[in-house]
């Protein structure tokens, strides 16, 4: 069966980036990381895993930190099933629109997860995945 095309059907999908990442990409119309020697990649939604370091509820945003430094997330409060991440020492995913790069990211979040559970597997994973997923779509 057919779809039809839709703004919805073309949008990309998140691509897992490394908070270091991001802290060095391009911003020039659109965020631009650079994954291996001469290659680049388009970002703006992105998918990111870290631990929590602070939750700030009132100003609706968490503070998490992955193996390459740090990265602010916007909007927890609003996401559904969120609040069980919201707690320092978790180790959790997140999913969302890139606000900043410099000097630290900003994503506004769209969904989270807590990856607590079996975090040494997630943690010894994800920079893996991360170079996977890069090499496959740059």
């Amino acid at each position: 069966m057919n779809r039809p095309d839709t703004t919805e059907n073309k949008r990309a999908p998140p691509v897992k980036v490394l908070s270091g990442q991001l802290r060095t990409a391009d911003s020039g119309g659109g965020y631009t990381i650079r994954p291996g020697k001469g290659r680049s990649l388009p970002v703006s939604l992105v998918w990111m895993q870290g631990t929590v370091l602070e939750v700030q509820l009132d100003r609706d945003t968490v503070l998490l930190m992955d193996e390459t430094g740090t990265f602010a997330v916007q909007g927890v409060n609003n996401i559904p099933k969120g609040k069980p991440c919201l707690s320092p020492g978790k180790y959790v995913m997140v999913m969302g629109v890139i606000q900043a790069v410099s000097p630290e990211p900003v994503i506004r979040a769209v969904k989270m997860a807590d990856l607590s559970e079996l975090v040494a597997l997630h943690r010894r994973m994800w920079k893996l995945e991360v170079e996977d997923l890069q090499q496959v779509m740059a």
